[in-house]
């Protein structure tokens, strides 16, 4: 049995009175991609946070490649997260740099090369996503798609283990969003990465998704394979596949109650 690269065991998380994680366990292994999916304010996001380090859970522990980064020390916990890519919704470019200057940053602030070989490991990785040529342009000057596939280049600079992805496709058309989704696969197939993906499009589900995890009220209601979820009889998976409404807000008056309540 192959060990997993990420083991998430009772993570718990509250903001206020208000528990978003309800002790979450779940097993991802390496190489494959697993997709979160679930409504919003589910949980989604949150868990996210907490596996690229940036939340503290509450309780819990989540152990990346054998290194507990809920109680690892910061050195210990520095190597890991640097053995990780992260692909924002929004691309999260620096605008006062250019295309080749923001993949090169990861190079610049945590490796020793030289100027020269940061260069061309600039232009590997931009060719990897079909930018070759656009290192010296603005990310002003490229469109939507361009510049998630100028984010994902910048994601991938250091060879990751492990590459997250916040809604890859959000806010692309449909032709430019398998594009990425094509572009995820192909990166996945040459660089042998783990992948995480936290989407709401059905149709990405569908053509990347090895395994889906499918959040609920900060709880796991589903976890296994596209075929699986299709088949299952789980009312609320039935519901989110079938994009069925909650019951009570088709009733106009239960609407207008909650509107003008207190």
């Amino acid at each position: 049995m192959t060990e997993p690269m990420i083991q998430i065991r009772n993570l718990q998380k509250s903001y206020g009175k208000r528990k978003i994680l309800k002790g979450i366990d779940l097993d991802i292994y390496p190489k494959e991609t697993l997709v979160i999916l679930g409504r919003s304010g589910c949980g989604k996001s949150t868990l996210l946070r907490h596996l690229i380090g940036l939340n503290t859970p509450d309780e819990g522990n989540i152990i990346i490649k054998g290194v507990d980064i809920t109680t690892a020390s910061e050195e210990e916990r520095n190597v890991i997260l640097k053995r990780m890519g992260m692909l924002f919704q929004n691309g999260a470019l620096f605008n006062s740099m250019t295309v080749g200057e923001n993949v090169a940053l990861p190079l610049m602030e945590h490796t020793p090369q030289d100027n020269s070989i940061i260069k061309i490991m600039t232009r590997m990785k931009l060719n990897l996503v079909g930018l070759s040529g656009f290192e010296d342009f603005a990310p002003s000057q490229l469109s939507g798609g361009m510049k998630k596939r100028a984010a994902l280049a910048r994601a991938i600079a250091m060879d990751p283990d492990i590459l997250f992805c916040d809604e890859p496709s959000a806010g692309l058309d449909p032709i430019v969003a398998v594009g990425i989704d094509h572009l995820i696969l192909k990166l996945k197939s040459a660089l042998k990465m783990t992948i995480i993906v936290v989407t709401h499009e059905m149709a990405s589900v569908n053509l990347i998704a090895d395994r889906i995890c499918l959040l609920h009220d900060g709880e796991i209601k589903f976890l296994g394979t596209k075929e699986e979820m299709r088949a299952s009889v789980d009312p609320y998976v039935v519901q989110f596949l079938e994009r069925q409404p909650d019951e009570d807000q088709l009733d106009p008056q239960n609407y207008l109650d909650e509107l003008v309540a207190d």
